[in-house]
């Protein structure tokens, strides 16, 4: 029955580290992504600490890649200081873990916020040039999101470009891709995109930090798993006492 019970842990344990390895690259991943959607919105949420939770779980994930190198050769081997290491630094990287959850959510509630202060400014900077970053972040987020001005497209009526350029028009950016002659008339607000970018890249960034919770919690979970089974060989492989040598039946030598 000890032999069996063993094996079934040995057997999870092995296949909790191949989950492992499978973690890492997602882990990876995940930050990776953060860090490049972040340089997309940078000019509208300019917090640069919104970055630590995905810079911790690429650490994270590149940890795992040697957390399952160290369980699969103890687990292999069945040696009990491969296996207490194993769990320690299991144990270590769950309560990481459970730092980037509060963190992500601490900056999470705090994206709404820091949008609404930062928008206004970048539309203002905008002077409809390519060279121009703060341009260049504006026309790609109605683009890709496809929205107009902050709340609405009659935004733009209050921006200097607006006043600046009198030809009574919006950036083409916040045109509807499907008409090809648009121009960005304010005479023809159907051709426009009709809804306000400020709540858009909120969402967004809202959605972001969630991937990074949600990626958290679940190898959290897989990781409490793997600590489980590893005690479980740990408890198994230990020396028997004489009081379980009376009860089998074992004699001593």
């Amino acid at each position: 029955m000890g032999a069996c019970g063993i094996t079934s842990s040995k057997t999870a344990l092995v296949f909790l580290n191949l989950i492992f390895w499978a973690a890492a690259g997602v882990l990876c991943y995940a930050g990776a992504y953060v860090f490049i959607t972040y340089d997309d919105y940078d000019h509208f949420f300019e917090d640069v600490y919104t970055l630590i939770p995905a810079a911790v779980i690429i650490g994270v994930g590149a940890l795992l890649f040697i957390i399952g190198l160290i369980g699969c050769y103890s687990t292999v081997r069945e040696s009990p200081c491969g296996l207490a290491s194993f769990v320690f630094i299991l144990l270590l990287v769950f309560m990481i873990e459970v730092a980037v959850v509060v963190l992500g959510y601490i900056y999470r509630a705090k994206v709404e916020e820091r949008v609404n202060s930062s928008i206004q400014g970048v539309y203002d900077e905008y002077n409809g040039t390519n060279s121009d970053a703060a341009s260049r972040a504006i026309d790609y987020v109605q683009r890709q999101l496809k929205c107009c001005g902050i709340h609405n497209y009659s935004d733009w009526t209050h921006t200097p470009w607006f006043e600046g350029s009198k030809n009574n028009s919006v950036p083409i950016s916040c045109c509807r891709p499907d008409l090809e002659t648009c121009t960005g008339s304010l005479t023809r607000t159907e051709d426009l995109f009709q809804e306000g970018c400020e709540a858009l890249v909120v969402k967004k960034l809202k959605e972001i930090m969630m991937y990074v919770i949600l990626a958290a919690v679940t190898f959290a979970t897989i990781q409490m798993l793997g600590i489980l089974c590893a005690c479980a060989v740990l408890c198994q492989r230990r020396p028997a006492s004489n009081y379980d040598r009376l009860i089998t039946g074992e004699t001593y030598g």
